[in-house]
């Protein structure tokens, strides 16, 4: 890593650091799990002092990418895909936001994914959602949580769509609904709801199985609509 970094503008020094470690991750030339030079190294490294460093790090630690660990040093938390997610989601959303809203918004892009999924889907990425969904089944069957396999087919298929900004945009969205989507299939009627969501998954499986462009919309739109019901009815 050292001999991809360069000396640093005095200015904003902490800017600089920052977006050269954004390069990397995002290159995949620093992974998930591995560990930075020590202060003192990227110190000598980039030319400054070390509370520049650490302002850099403490940057890249708030965008959820970096984490130090006491007396252990400092590792990279972030995958190249979450590098390029974290900016996007954090511009794009906060907190305060309904969630009505994400949701209303999820509800014009995705069923347009699994149109495009239906155009552009490999036999091998609609044999890999097969697999999901026999997965999900059994997880109902042993009444365990489906959360990861809902998510799971989600991204498997906006993946199929061969657009890598849909794809993005589609991760943020449905982590931001990840606990309403774990409070809707883990209450009491858990077996129901998780069915019904099955049942959905399955039929726009179907239809991009068959390449039915317009049957996929259809049915991606009729399975978020009965998710929204059961999330927000009274």
């Amino acid at each position: 890593m050292r001999t991809s970094l360069r000396v640093v503008e005095k200015k904003k020094a902490y800017e600089d650091i920052v977006q050269q470690v954004l390069v990397l991750i995002e290159e995949g030339k620093l992974k998930r799990g591995d560990h930075l030079p020590s202060e003192r190294e990227l110190t000598e490294t980039f030319k400054v002092s070390r509370t520049t460093v650490r302002e850099a790090i403490r940057t890249l630690e708030s965008m959820k990418l970096l984490q130090s660990r006491q007396g252990n040093g400092t590792y990279v938390l972030a995958s190249s895909e979450e590098a390029l997610i974290q900016p996007l989601a954090a511009a794009l959303f906060n907190k305060k936001d309904d969630i009505r809203d994400i949701f209303y918004i999820r509800k014009i892009i995705e069923p347009h994914v699994a149109e495009l999924a239906a155009e552009n889907a490999t036999p091998q990425e609609i044999e890999e959602m097969e697999r999901i969904l026999q997965k999900q089944e059994e997880c109902i069957g042993h009444r365990e949580n489906i959360i990861e396999t809902d998510s799971a087919f989600h991204n498997l298929m906006v993946k199929a769509t061969k657009n890598r900004v849909m794809e993005r945009l589609i991760v943020v969205l449905i982590d931001l609904l990840k606990k309403s989507r774990e409070k809707y299939l883990m209450e009491d009627e858990h077996d129901e709801r998780a069915k019904r969501s099955l049942e959905g998954h399955h039929r726009v499986l179907y239809a991009i199985k068959n390449g039915d462009c317009d049957a996929a919309r259809k049915s991606m739109l009729q399975h978020l609509e009965d998710i929204e019901e059961i999330i927000f009815k009274k």
